[in-house]
């Protein structure tokens, strides 16, 4: 929590709480990070949400506001998405609110343990698909629940 304060003062990261409104109740977090707007690019990631969340449909409401806060807001090109190449929930989850996958970084970084180093999957969302095709879909996904 205090990587994620000091990089939110030092304006490198802008890390959020998810409350959910229907349960009144802290969910998890996630965040914007490797934030380049000269590039008009940024990460979203290090979101985690507690046992009673996963399933609700929360993180597709969560990530909805943020890519329309990114794209529609910030005008930005690209939304990226990375996750431990053998987290396949994590992975079905990118891939179910619109990314495509873009590859796979090899021993980019090590695990949580630090005792071993992980390859990254690398997926991203890019301004025209969020407009074209993927904001209208993901939309209709957030009317399920």
């Amino acid at each position: 929590m205090q990587l994620a304060l000091d990089a939110r003062a030092e304006e490198k990261e802008y890390p959020f709480i998810v409350f959910d409104k229907t349960k009144k109740a802290y969910a998890g977090s996630t965040r914007f990070y490797d934030i380049n707007l000269s590039f008009k690019t940024i990460q979203l990631g290090y979101t985690w949400y507690g046992r009673k969340f996963h399933g609700t449909g929360l993180n597709k409401h969560c990530k909805y506001l943020l890519l329309q806060f990114a794209f529609e807001k910030l005008g930005l090109e690209r939304v990226e998405f990375r996750a431990d190449a053998r987290n396949e929930r994590s992975i079905a989850a990118m891939k179910s609110i619109g990314c495509k996958v873009d590859g796979i970084l090899r021993s980019n970084m090590p695990t949580a343990e630090g005792d071993v180093r992980r390859d990254s999957i690398v997926l991203s969302i890019l301004k025209d698909e969020w407009f074209d095709e993927v904001k209208e879909k993901l939309f209709s996904k957030l009317l399920l629940y």
